[in-house]
C-alpha cells in the first residue's frame, strides 16, 4: 500500500500544523505524524477499534509530550527518553504537551484477527488488553524507527522490510515469549527453492511478506526467521542485493545509461540508485563499471 499524506484541518488549540503520513504492512497500519505547537496542545488519540501503539521519534520544546487517561489528569509516570504508549481497543487516550515546539510520532494500530492469522499464533490476553503508560522498550522503538523512515519510501524493497519490521514489532509486544530453546529452523529445500523462484521471477517489482508465507506454507513470523536461518539474509536484504546484481550485470554487459539501469531495476531514480549500490557494494555504479570493464 503506497503511503499518503494528509494535512489535517481543524487543528488542536495552539497547534500550527499537523501533517500525517501513512502507510500498512502485514496487519499494522503506521501513522507517522509531524506536529508544530507554540503553547498548551491537548488531543484525544484515536483507537475506538484496534489496539494503539504510540512511541515518540522526537520532541523538541521546553515541554514533554505527556500521554493521559483523562483530558485533564496528568500521566502518574514520569518522562522517560524513548518513552511509548499502549492503548487496548476503544479505550480513551490523550496525548498532551504543556510547550512542545516540534514533536514526531508513529501511531501503530493493529488489525489482531489479521495479525493473529499472518503471524499463526494467539496474542498473551494479558498484553493486548492492559494498557501501558510511557513503558520502554529498546528494541520495539528502534524497530518502529526503522519502519516509521520506510514509510514514504517507494522502493520496492520497503514492502518486504516493512513487512518483517510491522510482524517483529506486533510478536514482540503482543505475544507470550517463545519457549527456551526454539531456535529457528531454515526452510527446506523445496521451500527454499520455491521461494527463491518466485523472488527472481517477480524482480524487480514489489512483493509481500504474505505472498512468500504462502509459497512456503509457513506464517510470515515464521517464514522470516526460516528464510534467514537459510539465507543467513532477512527477505527484504536477499531481494535488495538481487536487485543489486541484476544491475550489475546490466552495467558490465550492457551500455544502458545509469538512469535506465536504475529503472531496469526498480529505483526511483539514478540517484536513489547509486546511493544504494554504494552502500551495499561500496563504490558508485560509475566507478565499479569503470573498474570492472577495464
Amino acid at each position: 500500500m503506497n503511503a499518503r499524506i494528509d494535512h489535517l484541518d481543524p487543528l488542536p488549540e495552539n497547534m500550527l500544523d499537523m501533517s500525517v503520513s501513512r502507510r500498512a504492512w502485514s496487519g499494522v497500519n503506521v501513522d507517522v505524524t509531524t506536529f508544530q505547537c507554540n503553547g498548551r496542545v491537548i488531543h484525544r488519540l484515536s483507537n475506538d477499534s484496534e489496539a494503539l501503539l504510540s512511541v515518540v521519534l522526537e520532541e523538541i520544546g521546553s515541554g514533554r509530550c505527556e500521554p493521559r487517561l483523562r483530558e485533564g489528569s496528568p500521566c502518574p509516570i514520569g518522562y522517560m527518553p524513548r518513552h511509548m504508549l499502549y492503548a487496548p481497543a476503544g479505550m480513551e487516550v490523550w496525548g498532551y504537551s504543556a510547550d512542545t515546539r516540534y514533536v514526531r510520532d508513529a501511531s501503530l494500530t493493529f488489525d489482531l484477527p489479521e495479525l493473529g492469522e499472518r503471524l499463526s499464533t494467539k496474542f498473551d490476553v494479558s498484553a493486548i488488553s492492559t494498557p501501558r503508560l510511557r513503558f520502554v522498550d529498546d528494541r520495539i522503538w528502534t524497530l518502529v524507527k526503522l519502519l516509521a523512515d520506510a514509510v514514504n519510501d517507494p522502493d520496492p524493497s520497503m514492502q518486504l522490510y516493512g513487512d518483517g519490521l510491522a510482524t517483529a514489532i506486533a510478536a514482540r509486544l503482543l505475544s507470550s515469549p517463545p519457549e527456551i530453546g526454539t531456535d529457528a529452523k531454515g526452510l527446506s529445500p523445496w521451500q527454499l527453492r520455491r521461494v527463491l523462484e518466485y523472488l527472481d521471477a517477480s524482480l524487480p517489482d514489489h512483493v509481500a511478506l504474505a505472498d512468500l508465507a504462502t509459497l512456503s506454507g509457513l506464517s510470515q513470523w515464521h517464514f522470516s526467521r526460516a528464510f534467514k536461518a537459510s539465507t543467513g539474509l532477512a527477505p527484504y536484504r536477499w531481494q535488495l542485493e538481487a536487485r543489486l546484481r541484476r544491475a550489475q550485470s546490466l552495467l558490465l554487459d550492457t551500455a544502458a545509461s545509469l538512469e535506465q539501469v536504475a529503472e531496469a531495476t526498480g529505483f526511483a531514480d539514478a540517484v536513489h540508485f547509486g546511493r544504494t549500490f554504494r552502500r551495499i557494494v561500496g563504490a558508485t555504479p560509475a566507478v565499479w563499471r569503470k573498474v570492472h570493464k577495464d
